[in-house]
């Protein structure tokens, strides 16, 4: 097994697409650091006091909660965003902001976006490239086990959208620091739960942010895998997985008016949604996404296992 990751890896390493990718996410971030540090509004506009904007905003977060018109939910979003406030004053603790460490290294977690859309087109190709090019036979006649061969490959897709991410937070971390100083490093994130605020070290978060996204990112690339290992269609799985990616939320959001819905895969991919404590349809945990996610990727792989190992395939 050990043998076939490597050589799926090594395959991955002298595709010219494989480093274009990785550069266009590196470019990105540059471009966006760049954008952010010398034209945004907030390079633009000088730094105020954070403390007095804080006072302002807890002023308006009073009036909220003193206005009998104002919807439970907003009166709740207020009473966390004193308390969180009042919380940073006492602590002396200055919120994250877009020209700082970490608001740049947050703010490009938009990328994840991108790097899911490279993953599906890596997802989509690289069985069904072995089929259209011949190679296929090169791979068979090894004494490996048919499952062998596509774990290994899968193996080597999610590794290489794991890179990504990897390569995502430590060039968005050093041009941050490079940028906007690394002084804000040690700053915390806070968490208020139920009126409880704790301290979480930011890389922590960080990660808990990545890894939150990555779910729909494992997902749309196993979902391309399997589609491509059954038709055997780089074209098809490329184009299903982006065309899934680009409006499976947005046709998931017009059913949630059906309870059926809450089955959808899309519908439990965001698991921030529980967070926000904002759930897409009403009556859904995050313990009952994390299950319909988990019955999702037993079923595209074990029809990706019927469809690569039972199927005949002529060599």
């Amino acid at each position: 097994m050990v043998n076939l990751v490597r050589n799926e890896n090594m395959k991955l390493s002298h595709s010219i697409s494989t480093w274009i990718m990785m550069g266009i996410v590196v470019l990105i971030i540059i471009i966006g650091g760049l954008l952010t540090r010398f034209t945004g509004p907030e390079a633009k506009a000088p730094k105020g006091d954070w403390k007095a904007e804080l006072k302002i905003q807890n002023q308006a977060y009073k009036q909220d909660l003193t206005n009998p018109a104002m919807p439970k939910m907003v009166k709740d979003g207020s009473v966390k965003g004193l308390q969180t406030n009042e919380y940073r004053l006492k602590n002396d603790i200055q919120p994250v902001q877009g020209n700082s460490l970490w608001g740049f290294v947050e703010g490009m977690g938009g990328v994840i976006s991108l790097i899911a859309l490279f993953a599906i087109v890596m997802g989509g190709k690289i069985v069904a490239n072995e089929f259209s090019e011949g190679t296929i036979k090169l791979l068979l006649i090894r004494p490996s086990k048919r499952w062998k061969i596509l774990l290994s490959k899968y193996i080597s897709v999610v590794g290489y959208t794991l890179l990504m991410l990897l390569v995502l937070f430590i060039v968005s971390f050093l041009l941050g620091g490079i940028l906007f100083s690394f002084s804000g490093a040690s700053t915390p994130f806070l968490i208020n739960s139920s009126g409880k605020i704790t301290e979480v070290n930011m890389i922590v978060h960080i990660m808990e942010l990545y890894g939150l996204k990555s779910i729909n990112l494992i997902m749309m690339v196993t979902l391309a895998f399997m589609i491509s290992t059954v038709f055997r269609n780089s074209s098809m799985a490329t184009g299903i997985g982006v065309f899934l990616l680009t409006v499976g939320n947005v046709i998931t959001m017009f059913l949630t008016k059906y309870s059926w819905s809450k089955y959808i895969l899309f519908a439990n991919t965001d698991l921030n949604q529980y967070i926000s404590g904002d759930p897409l349809v009403k009556g859904m945990t995050m313990k009952f996404s994390i299950i319909v996610l988990v019955a999702y990727f037993i079923i595209f792989n074990i029809i990706s296992y019927i469809g690569f190992t039972k199927r005949d395939i002529a060599v």
